[in-house]
């Protein structure tokens, strides 16, 4: 019996570290066909997730980044009337300006539903749409269709996407949209977790570095009073840092020198709470 994975199963990407658990929920989603609803803190690879997708199962990806502003057609198509105006202004279009059609541009929804092979459409912070946009969005991807009033069109998709949905839980969502989702939620990474992360970005990373810069991340992520903590890519990126630091010695770390500070936070107030945190811990 051939043990080899189906081509259309997801066991991980090269940069994302996968539990079993998230490996399951996901795959079990695309059989199904249904929303994957993500939530969790900023920084816990919601986002990257969809890109893992992509990458990992060689399927284009697709951004709808929500604005508290956006309204559903925005996402599914726009009709740019003012670059017809021009033409019909000024005549010097190969536009037929008769024709609406050729003033029809595919938003990202749109996209993902002409688009002539499977895609990954993530929609990225759904939170911050109101409630009407999130069930009339779950509605059309219920139906995978669309009318364009403007040219009394139907699109229908040529193959259902793969939906990764990401809230960041600032807003609650409503039960009609919960309930056409699947979910899981992304707990911030435990310690070790987080070593193992680390390592897919820095193989060959010192081990005494390793283990004194996850120590100092997870206590300065514990201070109290922090608005904005510090994510995963906050540390990668404070790693890098220190590695590229000739003066910089690990051990350092444990004896409460952290520097590049601005690297982890980056908000004033969190800075400056972290910085007399250390400087009364390192009296």
């Amino acid at each position: 019996m051939s043990c080899e994975k189906s081509p259309n199963q997801f066991t991980g990407a090269e940069k994302y570290v996968l539990d079993d658990e998230l490996a399951e929920i996901i795959n079990i989603t695309m059989a199904l066909e249904m929303p994957l609803l993500l939530k969790g803190e900023p920084g816990t690879g919601k986002t990257m997730l969809a890109h893992a997708i992509s990458e990992s199962l060689n399927m284009r990806l697709i951004v709808l980044n929500v604005k508290s502003s956006m309204k559903l057609v925005d996402a599914l198509y726009q009709y740019d009337t003012l670059t017809r105006l021009n033409d019909s202004r000024f005549g010097d279009s190969k536009r037929d300006v008769s024709n609406i059609a050729e003033y029809i541009r595919m938003g990202k929804i749109g996209q993902a539903f002409t688009a002539d092979e499977k895609v990954v459409l993530l929609i990225d912070e759904i939170d911050k749409a109101d409630t009407d946009f999130q069930d009339d969005m779950l509605d059309v991807l219920d139906q995978m269709e669309f009318d364009i009033m403007e040219i009394d069109k139907t699109i229908k998709a040529k193959h259902r996407p793969v939906i990764i949905i990401t809230s960041n839980a600032k807003k609650d969502l409503s039960d009609p949209f919960l309930g056409r989702c699947n979910f899981h939620h992304i707990a911030f990474p435990e310690p070790d977790m987080m070593e193992r992360i680390v390592r897919v970005h820095f193989p060959d990373i010192d081990k005494e570095l390793l283990q004194n810069a996850v120590e100092a991340f997870y206590r300065l992520r514990e201070i109290n009073g922090i608005e904005k903590r510090p994510a995963t890519r906050e540390l990668i990126n404070w790693i890098r840092a220190l590695r590229s630091d000739p003066d910089f010695k690990a051990k350092d770390l444990v004896k409460g020198k952290t520097p590049y500070l601005g690297i982890l936070f980056k908000k004033s107030p969190d800075y400056s709470l972290a910085r007399n945190v250390i400087e009364r811990h390192g009296k």
